[in-house]
C-alpha cells in the first residue's frame, strides 16, 4: 500500500510559519515541496489565536496565494481555526495568547468565515463558552466542522453541543492541565462520546504516552481515530529556535517543542510519516488501519 497521508492541522512546516503577517507564497511554496516529498496529499492549515486582525490578514494571505499557484491549491485544501473562542483558562489554553481569546459570537465568526472566501473547513473552538451553541449552529448550517478542543465543558455541555452539530475533537489528551480530576475530566468525557465524535491524537509520544495513546485507539477504534500532528514550523526541520504566531518556540534534540523555559508543549515538530511509523513500530497498528487513521477518516470526516 502506498503511503499517502491527510493532515488537518498544520500551523507550518519546513521552516516556515503559516501563521506570520508577512509570509511569502515562495515560503508557501517551499512548506507545500516538504510536505509532498513526504507524503503528505493535503493539509488544512491551522490560524490559531492571534490579535483577531492578525488572525483576518494570515487567512488573507492563505486565500491569496491558493489563487496565485495551482501547487498551493493541490496542497492547502482549506483552513483550521484553532481559536480564538477557546478557553482562557491556564493549562487549557496550552501556548494560545490569553489576551487574544474572545467569547464566541455568531458576528465574529462571520467576519472570520467572510476571510476565509469558502476555504474554511474546521473550527476548534471551547462549547462552554459558546452560549447556547449558537457559533456552533452557525457553522454546522453552513457545513463547517466544529471540534471542541482547549476547553473544559461538562458532560452535559459537550453532549448538547454535540447534538447541536460538534463532531469532532481536537487532539484528545492536550490542551488540558497535566493534573486533573481521576474520573471527571474532559478526556473521559470526550471519550464517552465516542460513537458520535471524531478523535484526534498526535502520535509523537511526547503529547500521549504511547501506552496511554494504545488505550485510546483501542478503546475508541481505528474507525473514530484521525492522527494529525499540529505541527509547526521546526516539523521538516532542523532543532532550533522557530516561531508560531507571536511567540518564539524551541526545539531541541528530543523534538519536542516549548516555549524557552516553560513546561508546556506547545505544537509538534513530527510529520505524518514518522507518525505512521509509530502506530506501527510502537502501537503494533497493521498498514491499513494506519492508512485509515492516517488518510480516510479525515477525508471522511470533511468530504
Amino acid at each position: 500500500m502506498k503511503n499517502k497521508y491527510f493532515d488537518i492541522q498544520v500551523n507550518g512546516y519546513a521552516g516556515v510559519d503559516f501563521n506570520q503577517n508577512d509570509m511569502s507564497l515562495d515560503e508557501l511554496l517551499k512548506a507545500c515541496d516538504k510536505l509532498a516529498q513526504d507524503g503528505v496529499e493535503g493539509v488544512l492549515a491551522t490560524i490559531i489565536t492571534a490579535d483577531f486582525p492578525d488572525m483576518i490578514m494570515r487567512v488573507n494571505n492563505l486565500v491569496k496565494y491558493r489563487k496565485q499557484s495551482l501547487k498551493v491549491v493541490n496542497m492547502i485544501k482549506g483552513i483550521h481555526l484553532e481559536g480564538p473562542f477557546i478557553n482562557g483558562a491556564d493549562g487549557y489554553r496550552g501556548a494560545h495568547p490569553q489576551e487574544f481569546i474572545l467569547r464566541p459570537t455568531v458576528e465574529r465568526m462571520a467576519l472570520l468565515l467572510e476571510a476565509c472566501d469558502g476555504l474554511l473547513k474546521l473550527v476548534t473552538l471551547a462549547p462552554e463558552k459558546d452560549e447556547d451553541n449558537l457559533v456552533t449552529k452557525y457553522l454546522h448550517h453552513q457545513g463547517i466542522v466544529v471540534s471542541a478542543g482547549h476547553c473544559d465543558p461538562s458532560f452535559e455541555q459537550l453532549k448538547q453541543a454535540v447534538a447541536e452539530g460538534l463532531s469532532m475533537f481536537t487532539h484528545l489528551g492536550n490542551g488540558c492541565p497535566q493534573l486533573l480530576h481521576r474520573h471527571d475530566n474532559i478526556i473521559q468525557r470526550a471519550l464517552s462520546l465516542k460513537d458520535r465524535l471524531w478523535l484526534c491524537f498526535i502520535a509523537d509520544g511526547h503529547h500521549v504516552p504511547f501506552h496511554a495513546l494504545k488505550n485510546y485507539i483501542d478503546l475508541v477504534g481505528v474507525d473514530r481515530v484521525i492522527i494529525t500532528t499540529d505541527a509547526m514550523a521546526a516539523a521538516g526541520a532542523k532543532q532550533g529556535l522557530y516561531t508560531l504566531s507571536n511567540i518564539t518556540l524551541e526545539v531541541g534534540e528530543d523534538r519536542i517543542v516549548r516555549e524557552p523555559g516553560k513546561s508546556n508543549f506547545a505544537g509538534s515538530a513530527i510529520d505524518m510519516k514518522s507518525s505512521a511509523e509509530n502506530l506501527g513500530r510502537q502501537l503494533g497498528l497493521t498498514p491499513e488501519q494506519i492508512h485509515q487513521v492516517t488518510y480516510t477518516n479525515a477525508m471522511e470526516a470533511f468530504y
